[in-house]
């Protein structure tokens, strides 16, 4: 066939391996920073279900691999202490540092953004940490490490996904195109020395932190059809050393989450899992069906057999990757000769299935160095193609070799139904494209609740992806235990590339479906049959959810930890389901509820089942309920709510040490802290008993933030069981019960205020973030570290010439006299450290001006050898100095 367009060769100005440019005062990298694999997570301890496989690629092939951390974690629980904040912040720090020190890993850098709590979604994490901001920081990052793969988390929002995993592992797919593209952030390279730089290969560890298969075997597992790229699974034994046992030696170092309990890894190879690995963004070439520890970084980082130079970069990108049977697309092949070596003429062959048709003869003449040849083709599917994901290897060979990459593409029936997504899955839909991963568009299964008995409006989206006019129908197929009325409707006249709506009443109808995770999704099908007889089929489900009619009660209730005559008529609510934890029998964990409202407050008296206390918390450390005994009742006043910053949860701990007081505080909400400051019209009490306790609060409607709609309340009991005194948890129970469910409103219950009159509506307020994270420049292993790499600190631009820096420091008796050279304004943080780097003392400065100044810092315990400084500038720019101390 006549070629579309013959292959040509162009200069790119960020190839892979790119030079690195100087300037006076620039954060230029050097072989210090350079780093192999770099690991992009949320918060201190996420990068841990890795370690055994950073280990392992350190061992075994001399990877050098970096971690980022967007956050301190300061938003966590603490199991040693009451330091929360940036207090706790730099105690994770710590932490993770130690822990990841024990696999090899030696470069941490924070980018003190804040952790402001536990949340499900993307979108109020950009609200926190400023998308533009921290992408930066993270591209600086990346420009001056210089990783050949970078792995992450999974960006994608399923249920009970962190929304600071989503956000980071956004930002890590998003710095993958940022920090190749010459004119993302400029500055950086015209002002601080740095190159673009192109990572090869995004690798995302979806699996989490629980292995899913175990056995030696699981190296051996396939790449699913469906998956957006090849996977990947590492076993934890190889040879003589049992990886898996030195990452949880590791995973101990996390005292402050409650992990140095965590029981021994077995020695039995069949008992150890594997960790898992899918490639969700790559220009290199990749040794299909690879399989085994090193198989990741193949061609990205470790040469392939028979292979074409390392460094190398193969990419294939198509004009669309969803297309429909019989329809055309352009492929675009990009080919990138090693930064210091020239591939010889060649050809670029794609592997079609059959019955698939390409355009172009693939041919490329001589790559120079650094320098890329682009190939193009017109691929086109076959008229009677199923709806599938397809593979499409791409392959090319020169005299010196072969390679070969992959393009997966969507193949769409004309008009598709789908279920609408929910507004988190929309709104990530959107950041695919926006983005240009729509492989990963689809990630989510679409879901929606129905409450028990009860009814929702299901919409039904409408696509029509051909060139012409779509009229038809579509059939939506109900599952076993819910009925539709209106189950078939017609669409009309939907055109090429734009959508209809069509709404379903969808009722529960079985008493006996258990809700929650206990009933599980309930899968249904819709089916679009168009006026010229094309047909397709999707899947979702419907998730039961429990409901409740909350009566008014017959008197003011007595908030007294028991239930009197009248206080309570409804019918208790059973709140003994588990959704997280271990499993619990009733003797050891159970609890029901029973509410009612009177005049403007809410009710509730739960009493729980509970054989052994778990740790009793000072007064003064009321939060984080999660580490204890402990009952929340949350609540989404219109059951519309995204995300928990626009509902109230309210935790009770029914002891506290001391006097043994229960205490209150707001978790995770529109406006979390002490209950006495965020809402202090709630009257608490507890109640203690043999085998359990009974706990009653009265919350004022009133300080819901926006108006209660009676008929729609969205509601949730949930009770955490700890047997323990070391702060962790063990067990938790609820009544809507879902992994991950304390951030999901959209799985809370449903709730009917009886009798109650609706009042004006009213939106609720802006949501009161908690935004306090620790700055790397107060942070002693920061600043130790930036010096040790000549860095910036956290992510920032680097001061330069600004910067106010450490001359010299003396020892006097108890007192250390540093001088210092002032060179701008700014704030700069002193500290005195042993020979063992113990912070001995400290302190804080704010310079104005220019020019010599001397401070004196009393130590008046051990024997300081070092004066560390770290400065940060009104606009931010940073800078790490130290002197040695005479």
């Amino acid at each position: 066939m006549p070629s579309v367009r013959t292959g040509s060769v162009v200069v790119l100005a960020a190839a892979l391996g790119a030079g690195v440019l100087a300037s006076p005062g620039s954060a230029q990298p050097g072989p210090a920073q350079d780093l192999d694999v770099l690991f992009v997570g949320a918060h201190p301890d996420d990068e841990a279900s890795l370690l055994s496989t950073f280990g392992r690629w350190r061992h075994d092939h001399q990877v050098r691999t970096g971690v980022v951390t967007i956050t301190r974690g300061e938003g966590g629980g603490n199991a040693v202490g009451p330091e929360e904040g940036p207090a706790l912040g730099l105690l994770r720090e710590g932490e993770e540092r130690h822990a990841v020190g024990g696999l090899g890993v030696t470069d941490v850098y924070n980018l003190d953004e804040p952790d402001l709590y536990y949340t499900v979604s993307a979108p109020l994490t950009e609200q926190a940490w400023r998308h533009d901001d921290v992408l930066a920081k993270l591209v600086r990052v990346v420009r001056q490490t210089r990783p050949e793969v970078v792995v992450t988390m999974d960006p994608a929002p399923t249920p009970g996904n962190h929304g600071n995993h989503q956000y980071a592992a956004r930002l890590a797919l998003e710095a993958y195109r940022q920090a190749a593209d010459p004119a993302a952030f400029p500055e950086q390279v015209d002002d601080e020395g740095l190159a673009p730089w192109s990572v090869r290969r995004v690798l995302s560890n979806a699996a989490g932190a629980e292995e899913e298969v175990q056995g030696p075997d699981c190296e051996k597992r396939t790449t699913p059809a469906d998956s957006p790229g090849p996977e990947y699974y590492v076993h934890g034994i190889a040879g003589d050393i049992n990886w898996e046992q030195q990452e949880r030696a590791a995973e101990r170092e996390y005292r402050s989450q409650g992990w140095a309990g965590r029981p021994d890894i077995p020695a039995d190879p069949a008992q150890v899992g594997c960790d898992h690995l899918t490639e969700i963004a790559n220009r290199a070439p990749h040794a299909p069906g690879a399989q085994g520890a090193g198989a990741p970084l193949l061609g990205a980082l470790l040469p392939i057999p028979g292979g074409l130079p390392i460094g190398t970069g193969l990419a294939a990108t198509a004009e669309r990757q969803r297309i429909t049977p019989g329809e055309s697309t352009q492929v675009r092949v990009e080919v990138t000769a090693p930064a210091e070596t020239a591939l010889q003429a060649g050809r670029v062959a794609l592997d079609l299935p059959p019955g698939w048709e390409a355009r172009g003869d693939g041919a490329h003449g001589t790559i120079e160095p650094g320098a890329t040849a682009r190939v193009d083709f017109v691929v086109t599917a076959p008229p009677r193609q199923a709806a599938a994901r397809v593979p499409v290897p791409v392959r090319v060979e020169t005299p010196q070799g072969r390679a070969e990459s992959e393009l997966r593409f969507d193949v769409v029936p004309p008009v598709v139904a789908e279920q609408a997504p929910l507004p988190g899955v929309a709104e990530f839909q959107r950041w695919t494209a926006e983005a240009r991963f729509p492989l990963l568009e689809n990630k989510v299964p679409p879901v929606q609740t129905v409450p028990a008995l009860g009814e929702r409006d299901v919409q039904v989206i409408v696509r029509n992806y051909s060139a012409q006019p779509r009229s038809g129908a579509v059939r939506f197929a109900a599952p076993r235990g819910f009925d539709v009325p209106n189950a078939q409707q017609r669409f009309e006249e939907v055109g090429p590339g734009e959508t209809a709506s069509l709404t379903y009443e969808v009722r529960s109808t079985d008493s006996g479906i258990p809700t929650g995770m206990q009933g599980g999704d309930h899968a249904y099908t819709l089916t679009a049959r168009t006026d010229d007889a094309t047909t397709s089929e999707t899947t979702a489900a419907l998730e039961l959810v429990p409901a409740a009619t909350i009566p008014q009660a017959g008197s003011d209730p007595v908030v007294d930890g028991e239930a009197g005559p009248q206080e309570y008529p409804g019918a208790p609510l059973d709140v003994s389901a588990l959704w997280e934890g271990e499993q619990c029998s009733a003797p050891d964990c159970a609890a029901t509820a029973r509410l009612s409202w009177r005049g403007d407050k809410l009710y509730a008296l739960v009493d729980v089942v509970d054989d052994e206390q778990g740790a009793m918390l000072a007064p003064e450390d009321c939060k984080r309920h999660w580490r204890t005994d402990a009952v929340e009742i949350t609540i989404d006043p219109k059951a519309d709510s995204e995300n928990t910053s626009s509902t109230f949860k309210v935790a009770v701990l029914p002891s506290t040490s001391g006097a043994g007081n229960p205490c209150y505080a707001r978790d995770a909400d529109n406006h979390q802290g002490p209950g006495e400051e965020t809402a202090p019209g709630v009257e608490l009490a507890s109640k203690p008993r043999e085998g359990g306790y009974a706990v009653e609060v009265a919350i004022p409607l009133q300080d819901l933030p926006g108006s209660v709609d009676p008929r729609r309340l969205g509601l949730n009991v949930l009770v955490y069981d700890s047997d323990t005194q070391d702060l962790t948890g063990q067990s938790r129970i609820g009544w809507s019960t879902w992994g991950g469910v304390q951030g999901d409103p959209y799985r809370w219950g449903h709730a009917l205020l009886q009798d109650r009159p609706a009042g004006d509506p009213a939106p609720p307020p802006a949501p009161v973030l908690p935004l306090d994270a620790l700055s790397s420049v107060d942070s002693p292993g920061s600043v130790e570290q930036a010096l040790r790499l000549s860095t910036s600190l956290g992510g920032a631009p680097p001061a330069g010439d600004s910067a106010t820096r450490l001359t010299s420091a003396r020892a006097d008796g108890g007192e250390v006299h540093a001088s210092l050279e002032a060179n701008g304004p700014g704030r700069i943080h002193l500290f005195a450290v042993d020979a063992d780097g113990a912070v001995l003392a400290d302190q804080e400065i704010e310079v104005d001006g220019q020019g010599e100044r001397t401070t004196t810092i009393a130590v008046p315990n051990g024997k300081p050898t070092r004066l560390l400084a770290g400065f940060t500038t009104p606009t931010g720019a940073t800078a790490a100095s130290a002197a040695e101390i005479r």
